[in-house]
Order: C-alpha cells, then structure tokens, then sequence
C-alpha cells in the first residue's frame, strides 16, 4: 500500500508540473531560448530525426555480424511406436509321395522407439567480397545518419526562430494597423464635425470614411495572420506562446566576420551539414555499386558440424522373444566451401545498371545541393549587410515620419493642409514602424541562416540572439 501510495504522489507531482510550465509560458513574457527548449521537448521533427538515427545506426552491427562466425543448433526428439504381424512360410517335400506342402505362420509384434538427434554447425566467412563492402557501406550509412541528424538540429533552431519572429511581425503589424484605425477614426470624427459646420466639402469626409473602412479590414487581416503564426509555432512546441521579447531599440547591428561574400560561400561548400550529407550519399551510392557486382565473385566459407543420433527401441514379439536395438551415431564434420555464381538470369547484371543509375543520381544531387548552397550563403549574407543598412535607413524614416505627422497635423489645424494629408501623414508613419520592426526579424533571421549554410550554426548562436531581446 506504501509503494502505491508514493507511485500515485509521483504521478500526481509530475502532472502539477507538467501544466506549471505550459501555465508559466503561458502567463509570462517568454523568451527565444524558452521556445526553444520548450520545442526540443515537443518538436515532432527532431524526434523523428533521432528515432531516425537510432534506426539507422543499427545496421552496422548488423553488416559486421555477418562476417562474424555463424553458431546454430537444433534437436529432434521422435518416439515411434508400430505394431505389426509377421508372415513365415515354409516349404515342405513329402519323401515318399514327393507332393510339396507349404506352411504358413503369423506372429504379432510390437516394436518402439525413441530417438534424439541434436547437431551443432559453426559457419565462417573466409572471402566475401559483398559483405565487406556492405560493411563498409554501413559505416557510411551512419556516419551520414549523424550528420542528418545535426542538420535537423540547426533546422530546429531556423524554424523556432521564423516562428518567433513571424508572431512578433504580425502583432507589430496588428498594432500598426489598430492603432491607424483609431487614429483615422478620430481623424472622421473630426472631419463629420468640421462639415457639420461647413468648414470643410463632403469629399473630405467620404475620403476618411473611405480610410477607416479600409483600416478595420486590414485590421481584420492582420489578426489573421498573427492567428496563423501562432499555430506554426503550437506545432513546434505544442503549445500557444503567450507575450514574447522583442527586440530593444539597442540592437547592435553587427556585421559579418569575415566580411567578405566569397569566404562565407568558401565556407559552406566544406561545412554545410546538407552538402556533407549528399557527399556521403555519394560514396554510399559508390559502395552499393560493389556490392552489386560481387555478385558475379566467388564466395568461400568454412564449415564444421557435430551431429549426435541417440535411438533406444526394442521389438516383442507375441511369443515373448525381446530383441533390444539401441545405437548411437556421432558424426563430426570440417569443410571449406566455395562457391561461384555462372548465372542468375541476369539479375546481377541489372542490379549493377540499377547501382549505377543511383550513384549518377546522387552525384546530381550533390551538385544541386551545392549550387543551392552557394545561392544560400551568398543570399544570406547580402541579407544581413543590407538588413543593416535597412534598419538604419528605416530609423531614420520613423523620425522624419514622425516629425512630418506633427507638421501636417499643425497645418490641418490652421487649414493649410486637408484630411487626406493628415491621413496619409499617418499612414506613413505606422508603414515606417512596422516595417523598422520587421527588417529587425528579417536582419536577425538573416543572421542564423548564414550561420546554417556555412555549418555552424549552434544553440550559442540563439543564445546570443535571445541576449538582444527585452
């Protein structure tokens, strides 16, 4: 009862912290680095990847144990019971008349049996060209295996971090566009008041109706798609974030080291996981080529057998004559054995052309992925040079944004400027600050993706991003 008792108190205790996190990441502002440990938990990719992995890992063991030595056994126990009648004749020649008279006799029998044979056969691969190269081609298998893994690994990290940032795109935007629609709702307000009492035509009114009708569907809009980031970051962790860090008005715009666009594609041509992948699909495709043609090599293997036969039987027959029969056999036996395939119908043959066709397969895959690469790396990091200067040109948009908003407004007041110019005074404004926040997300992405097509990308890396977020 003591031992229930405290299994149903841990239950009870992992339960309440279970729903303490999801409660905590919830209700609190949740950090990069708190996504991301909550997606390494949930991620259904990343665990796919690992099971993957493990899956994949196995088949070296399994290449090496067949060239290992190969020890069976096995035992058959048979008891046989028969009962049976025997049939005697005999031949008789009367001397005297000469006539020749036959006899005949029967007698029953039973006769049983036991018999217990078990044999032990050791087998050993002494050359075989296929299972060598299979081995090898395992090796191959895993080490690429590791490295598919590492690459959903830095996967992950890209995926947390758009998630992330696309959700602060879309509250940024969402709050530009709320905040446009009150504005220019006041700004109709203002506008109905001022043609109630004449001092402006019709056309200005219907000018900012016309403005805010359009305000509350993009409004609309935006809360759509901050309902769909959303849901792409709940597949990743399994859960709905609550408020998330975002970027501080410090955030240092750091440039690329080394700045030079030729040396990060240098880079990722050696380190990128992805085009390290598809090289060792190349010499795993190489490797089944070999394989296949050992088909058309000998083999030679040993061979050594002990096999013990045990009967113990006896026969009665129906005058009580029993006739014992045990006997035991031992057969031991040591022999090499080659064999040499002539022809399989031509399946070796295609198998070798199916090989081949797979390796010229794969050696396209590998120049496809390094041209897809080098775009990447040289994408990436044009996108952060010009992510910096995107944000520094865009600060400066907000200011003067600003400083024109509040220069319209002054002349509106007097009436040297006309609704539509406060209106889109505005619009240029809320425009310049969602989009500053953005070329931040689009900057910091940026970032991480040239850090992945180069290969080294790690969780320091978020560590460090997750540093610049308040």
């Amino acid at each position: 009862m003591k031992e229930k008792y405290e299994v149903s108190c841990m239950k009870k205790i992992r339960i309440i912290s279970f729903f303490l996190v999801f409660i905590t990441y919830g209700a609190q502002t949740a950090s990069l680095m708190e996504v991301f440990e909550l997606a390494t938990i949930n991620d259904p990719f990343i665990k796919e990847a690992l099971a993957n992995k493990e899956v994949i890992i196995e088949s070296k063991p399994q290449a090496r144990s067949l060239i290992l030595p190969q020890l069976s056994s096995s035992a058959i126990f048979s008891d046989t019971d028969i009962n049976g009648q025997s049939t005697f004749q005999q031949k008789f020649i009367n001397p005297i008349t000469g006539d020749e008279t036959v006899l005949t006799s029967n007698t029953d029998f039973i006769q049983e049996s036991e018999t217990l044979q078990w044999d032990v056969t050791l087998r050993q691969s002494i050359f075989d060209y296929g299972l060598w190269m299979n081995l090898r081609k395992a090796n191959k298998t895993v080490a690429q295996a590791e490295v598919d893994y590492l690459s959903a690994e830095q996967d992950l990290i890209i995926r947390v971090a758009s998630s992330y940032f696309s959700i602060l795109a879309s509250e940024d935007t969402l709050e530009a566009e709320q905040a446009a629609r009150q504005a220019i709702e006041k700004q109709l307000d203002q506008a109905q008041k001022r043609f109630e009492v004449g001092l402006i035509a019709i056309t200005d009114v219907q000018e900012a109706q016309a403005a805010y009708d359009q305000s509350i569907a993009n409004e609309i809009i935006a809360k759509r798609s901050l309902a769909t980031a959303k849901e792409s970051l709940r597949s990743i962790t399994d859960s709905y974030p609550g408020k998330l860090k975002k970027p501080g008005n410090d955030l240092p715009l750091i440039m690329p080291n080394p700045q030079s666009e030729n040396d990060w594609v240098d880079t990722s041509l050696e380190q990128n996981l992805t085009l390290m992948s598809a090289e060792v699909g190349v010499e795993i495709a190489k490797s089944e080529i070999k394989i296949q043609r050992s088909g058309h090599l000998p083999t030679i293997g040993m061979q050594a057998a002990r096999r013990d036969t045990d009967t113990d039987s006896f026969r009665a027959d129906s005058g009580g004559t029993l006739s014992p029969a045990d006997s035991e056999n031992i057969n031991d036996g040591i022999g090499i054995q080659m064999t040499l395939p002539l022809y399989s119908g031509g399946q070796v043959r295609s198998r070798v052309k199916q090989a081949v066709a797979r390796h010229r397969a794969s050696k396209e895959k590998l120049e496809r992925v390094a041209r897809e690469t080098t775009k990447i790396a040289r994408d990436s990091y044009l996108g952060v040079i010009s992510g910096i200067a995107t944000v520094k040109a865009l600060q400066q948009s907000v200011m003067s944004s600003a400083t024109a908003l509040k220069a319209t407004e002054a002349g509106y007041e007097v009436g040297t400027r006309t609704t539509v110019d406060v209106l889109d005074a505005r619009r240029r404004l809320f425009s310049a600050q969602k989009n500053l926040a953005i070329s931040k997300y689009d900057y910091i992405l940026n970032i991480l993706k040239l850090k992945q097509a180069a290969g080294t990308l790690t969780v320091d890396d978020l560590e460090q991003i997750n540093s610049w977020l308040m």
